[in-house]
């Protein structure tokens, strides 16, 4: 069994898929927009991405932008949590995930012996790291 996240924007996906992809070092694939889709979607729509995702180096995260009639939110019920095993990765990670976004927890050492952060992203994603040292 595998669980994935699905993430929902706004018509920024590819540019938000684009950041990530340059903080994973990943890959965009399955890349499909709304241009052949028959969907009830505006014109300048079309252009969109109607599903795409971010493999590599251990990432899988598939996403897409939510047509202009689905009502999105930034919620707080979910974070993207990200497991290191070495300092210098955890902390190369945590500055470019979370430039330009807000950070909860700055990355420290607590007290279960790890290195911890939360913060969301500038897309309105929340995420975790930890990094064991």
């Amino acid at each position: 069994m595998t669980v994935q996240a699905y993430l929902a924007f706004e018509g920024n996906c590819q540019e938000a898929l684009n950041f990530y992809a340059d903080c994973f070092n990943a890959e965009i694939k399955n890349r499909q927009t709304y241009a052949d889709k028959e969907l009830d979607v505006p014109s300048s729509y079309r252009g969109k991405l109607q599903h795409a995702e971010l493999k590599g180096n251990g990432v899988h995260i598939m996403a897409y932008d939510a047509t202009p009639d689905t009502p999105l939110t930034d919620g707080s019920k979910i974070h993207l949590s990200i497991d290191l095993d070495q300092k210098e990765n955890a902390e190369d990670l945590f500055k470019k995930l979370s430039s330009g976004g807000r950070i909860h927890h700055d990355l420290r050492e607590r007290e279960w012996k790890a290195l911890f952060a939360r913060f969301t992203d500038k897309y309105g994603i929340n995420w975790m790291i930890n990094c064991d040292i």
